[in-house]
């Protein structure tokens, strides 16, 4: 059984700065995928930020430039720097591991003032 918890999330002002984590443990094997995701109230699910079993990363456009996802020395820890923050990134942000559509952690809440 895989377990994914994320940490980090809180209130904070427009422009501001948070660090996001995700601890994945349980029956894993190697170096899987990591990648975030977000949900605003009202909206779907959306793609945040992504690294591979290699090291390599992609992000939507939407935080390019402000936001930058990377791994722990465990490499089954996974970080979002969030830099720059705006009223629209506002959501609940959940961490995935693998790609796969069932492996979620329970999300944290990340609230942005204007």
């Amino acid at each position: 059984q895989v377990q994914l918890v994320e940490s980090g999330g809180g209130l904070v002002q427009s422009g501001g700065s948070l660090r996001l984590s995700c601890a994945a443990s349980g029956d894993i094997f190697g170096i899987p995928a990591m990648a975030w995701y977000r949900q605003a109230p009202g909206k779907q699910r959306e793609f945040v930020a992504r690294i591979s079993s290699m090291g390599s990363t992609t992000y939507a456009d939407s935080v390019k430039g402000r936001f930058t996802i990377s791994r722990g020395n465990a490499k089954r820890t996974v970080y979002l720097q969030m830099n720059s923050l705006k009223p629209e990134d506002t959501a609940v942000y959940y961490c995935n591991l693998g790609d796969s559509s069932t492996l979620w952690g329970q999300g944290t809440q990340v609230t942005v003032s204007s």
